[in-house]
């Protein structure tokens, strides 16, 4: 497993690092082929908060933690995705894997932060490579995200498409009319 290791106001030692590696290459027993992630660790007001991106093969794993210590953060996030690993997979197979191919899973988001003042501005913009899905492909890699909403082209359609979650627990589906 390649993980890349930053760290924001807390200093990424050796040890630190090989514990991140040790716990997050755990899931990869779970998969046939390489998976990369990116682990950025800080501490803030003294809770110690780890966030990590795994790309599954073209499908994004999330999982943030904090904690009052930093291996017990990397504990908690370890496990979360491993349980969205087992989640993934157990979906796979009630599908029989038909029609899910990781290129056409939406790759990774890339997060780029704007300065800006919080007065109704943009503060944070995020861009990401938009691939052609089904409606039945975008909910699954919204559950594996843990979003209540998700923007996705419409393999059907060729049309940009909204899914989000309703409070009732089922999705809603907005379709643009032009």
């Amino acid at each position: 497993m390649q993980v890349a290791v930053r760290g924001k106001n807390i200093e990424i030692t050796k040890a630190l690092r090989e514990y991140v590696e040790k716990k997050l290459g755990k899931i990869e027993k779970f998969v046939d082929h390489p998976i990369k992630a990116q682990a950025n660790l800080y501490v803030e007001r003294g809770r110690h908060i780890i966030e990590v991106t795994a790309d599954l093969n073209g499908w994004i794993l999330r999982g943030e933690e904090a904690t009052g210590d930093m291996y017990a953060s990397i504990d908690l996030v370890a496990d979360k995705l491993e349980k969205q690993v087992q989640r993934y997979r157990a979906r796979l197979r009630r599908r029989g894997g038909a029609g899910v191919s990781p290129e056409a899973a939406v790759a990774g988001a890339e997060d780029q932060g704007v300065d800006a003042e919080l007065d109704g501005k943009v503060v944070k913009v995020k861009r990401f490579p938009v691939k052609p899905v089904t409606v039945d492909e975008a909910i699954l890699q919204m559950d594996l995200l843990s979003h209540d909403f998700f923007v996705f082209v419409n393999s059907d359609t060729g049309k940009v498409n909204v899914l989000y979650r309703r409070h009732d627990g089922d999705y809603g589906l907005l379709v643009p009319e032009y």
